[in-house]
């Protein structure tokens, strides 16, 4: 058995970012790293490569590379968790101990939770901005369709990581038609399984004026169960306000689905999480509710917030903070707010950048309204928030 002073599991944004953060302020940390994938990627641009304006190889590098320096990394999977005995076993049967236990593993995409999705995605025009395999599938898809046919675009009932992207990729879609003199031939149907359009009025007034500017069709309540894709056949599980339910089959020539999300399976099973799965976490402090040396960050775990990449660099610093303050048994005093970033593309050169916390208000980071399409957004999600990402935020300097 191995022992560690820190013990984080998953080396993605939150992990890596967290491990950086706490070796900054703190040189000669025992820190490990259990992370199974040899490759890292930057997620947030892959809406941008389904609609065909940023380079997939831009978005991936070798995990070696992202290890903070001073932290060992475990290239293994963990299968489960013994809080009680503060440790961890993972898929090559090594058992690993910790003073301290950090959970960053991310969230689960469920393709079968879908029938027939599997056996169609990546084919058919059915595609995925949430794979780094499918995502310039997406741009093909989209290119490929004719005045007569409907691009089908879904959004389903569970959490989901950066809940905005089902609707990024309907409008640079819809934008796209429209700058190839296609708007009106082509039909766009967003389905989501959602009630509104935004949860937020501010951005929602807005997104409605780019829905109706584009000719977007919204249908709400609507949850995707099942694919045909040789017959380019969707079904839906729609659910009215008193909650009876039906189905509903739409016909597509392109699919771009979200697939449902959970948190992982290892967490689901494990004795750190809570009813719904989630890694158990007071949504503040970030500490475990009943493991007091364990802490929960980024998509897994059971906060109430916007899972997006924004949030874990706001989360990073109130867990680095209160974990040296329970290393030195005094009160932790750092809060996290509930802050969460959603940057929607709405067109080609065009972002309204949603900021909000847990009380679901405005938090903006700008002195104008964000809620207005602006150019000055497109830039920072294409050129400045990628460079961001690689350059300071996954150092621990952002």
């Amino acid at each position: 058995m191995t022992h560690f002073q820190i013990l984080i599991i998953g080396g993605g944004n939150a992990g890596i970012s967290t491990a950086a953060q706490l070796l900054r302020k703190k040189k000669g940390l025992q820190v490990a790293i259990i992370e199974p994938s040899e490759k890292h990627y930057y997620q947030p641009a892959w809406t941008l490569v389904g609609g065909g304006t940023f380079n997939i190889n831009d978005t991936i590098k070798k995990e070696a590379s992202v290890i903070p320096k001073g932290a060992k990394w475990i290239k293994d999977a963990v299968i489960s968790f013994q809080p009680e005995q503060n440790q961890v076993t993972t898929k090559t049967g090594n058992i690993y101990s910790y003073d301290y236990l950090i959970v960053a593993p991310g969230i689960q995409l469920n393709w079968n939770w879908v029938k027939g999705l599997p056996e169609t995605i990546g084919k058919n025009n059915v595609t995925s901005n949430y794979s780094f395999d499918l995502a310039p599938y997406t741009f093909e898809c989209i290119q490929s369709m004719k005045p007569g046919m409907t691009a089908l675009f879904t959004s389903p009932s569970t959490a989901l990581k950066c809940g905005g992207a089902p609707q990024k990729i309907t409008y640079l879609a819809a934008d796209y038609f429209r700058k190839h003199d296609l708007k009106g031939k082509i039909k766009v149907d967003f389905s989501t399984a959602g009630k509104v359009i935004f949860g937020i009025k501010k951005y929602a007034v807005e997104l409605q004026k780019v829905v109706d500017k584009l000719g977007v069709e919204m249908h709400y309540r609507h949850d995707l169960i099942a694919v045909d894709g040789n017959n380019k056949m969707a079904t839906f599980k729609i659910t009215d306000e008193n909650g009876i339910t039906s189905e509903i089959i739409k016909h597509f020539d392109m699919l771009h689905v979200t697939p449902p999300q959970s948190a992982p399976d290892f967490i689901i099973q494990s004795p750190i999480a809570n009813e719904k799965g989630w890694v158990d976490v007071d949504k503040y402090t970030l500490q475990h509710t009943r493991y007091k040396n364990i802490f929960g960050i980024g998509d897994a775990t059971s906060t109430p917030n916007g899972k997006t990449g924004a949030a874990v660099r706001k989360q990073a610093p109130v867990l680095v903070q209160n974990l040296f303050s329970l290393m030195e048994g005094k009160e932790m005093k750092s809060k996290y707010n509930g802050y969460s970033s959603c940057p929607i593309v709405v067109g080609y050169g065009k972002l309204i950048l949603a900021e909000f916390d847990y009380d679901n208000k405005p938090s903006e980071t700008f002195p104008f309204d964000q809620s207005k399409p602006r150019w000055s957004m497109w830039i920072l999600k294409k050129y400045i928030l990628p460079w961001l990402y690689w350059h300071k935020i996954l150092k621990g300097t952002a």
